[in-house]
């Protein structure tokens, strides 16, 4: 029994120092979640039921015909809620600096019969986003795994048309989690105001509004 414990104690105690060391990297160099380990980001968190795509995409009260950014979409797990939130006169632009989880997004999408996402490999904060041409925008999870943060904010604003919105979503376990107050502080910086709020410490989702009216 001695021995089982002891496994099991080294086991939690690796986990915990692999989870310091790539949060203490990150924030120096950009390390998103491997491709390989795209499941995991798939599984919706089962502490927070309020939080799974589906709700983060409700509250962002999407209409037919809109646009919307998926910055860090990752395998897909909320790209694909959004594209049907917009439905076939709307689209989605997916991007992520890793083609093999924007290839996993992609089957995903051709799975759910869905044409109106437009998957792209690009890094937030090279400014390449465009100007004006998003009504929302989410990041899930995806913050914290960007190093100039401030950068990669900055393109998301300019890439909102005025009065749009970006859902901000982070989880406590997440390696790379921000708090509210640190989200809040670059996106002010920026120029986004704050819009609402849902959550405490552990999981929250953030709107951040660009001023202004959206045509």
């Amino acid at each position: 029994m001695s021995v089982w414990i002891g496994i099991i104690l080294s086991f939690f105690l690796l986990f915990f120092l692999g989870f310091i060391g790539w949060r203490i990297l990150s924030r120096r160099f950009a390390l998103p979640c491997p491709a390989f380990l795209g499941w995991i980001v798939e599984l919706e968190n089962p502490f927070g039921r309020d939080f799974h795509a589906e709700r983060v995409v409700e509250r962002l009260k999407l209409e037919p015909g809109m646009r919307v950014l998926d910055a860090g979409c990752g395998p897909g797990r909320v790209t694909i809620p959004l594209a049907k939130a917009v439905g076939p006169s709307g689209e989605v632009v997916a991007v992520d600096i890793q083609p093999k989880m924007l290839c996993r997004a992609r089957k995903r999408a051709e799975k759910a019969g869905l044409s109106n996402i437009r998957f792209q490999v690009l890094a937030l904060g090279d400014g390449k986003l465009g100007e004006a041409l998003f009504d929302r925008a989410v990041l899930v999870t995806v913050l914290g795994e960007i190093p100039d943060r401030l950068s990669a904010l900055k393109d998301i604003y300019h890439a909102l048309k005025p009065g749009g919105i970006l859902s901000v979503t982070e989880l406590i376990f997440d390696p790379h989690y921000q708090t509210r107050n640190a989200v809040l502080r670059l996106a002010k910086t920026v120029g986004f105001r704050e819009k609402a709020f849902w959550g405490n410490g552990f999981v929250y989702t953030l709107h951040l509004e660009k001023p202004g009216e959206l045509g």
